[in-house]
């Protein structure tokens, strides 16, 4: 059974980093994508950004040049560092992974961040 444990959200002041990640467990993913979306209240889940097992990183919108995503293949893990964060990235955030087509996601971790 797959599995994906997010960490790392918390409450942080406008300008400040936080740093999630997120493990994948419970099966051999071979090629795949893993990924941040989030979720702010009364909103749609936007993506946030995309990074291939080859290691290629993709981001979206406002989130490019503060937020960078990476990975560990051997840990299967993924990270997302967010820098300069701002009141409106408040939002839960969610890891996902899409191996063969099929796609598992997080149970969400909460970020808010004061003005």
């Amino acid at each position: 059974q797959v599995q994906l444990v997010e960490s790392g959200g918390g409450l942080v002041q406008a300008g400040g980093s936080l740093r999630l990640s997120c493990a994948a467990s419970g099966s051999n993913f071979g090629v795949n994508v893993m990924g941040w979306y989030r979720q702010a209240p009364g909103k749609q889940r936007e993506l946030v950004a995309t990074i291939t097992s080859g290691g290629s990183p993709s981001y979206v919108g406002s989130m490019k040049g503060r937020f960078t995503i990476s990975r560990v293949n051997a840990k299967n893990t993924s990270y997302l560092q967010m820098n300069n964060l701002l009141p409106e990235d408040t939002a839960v955030y969610y890891c996902y992974l899409n191996t063969g087509g099929r796609i598992y996601w997080g149970q969400g971790t909460q970020v808010t961040v004061s003005s």
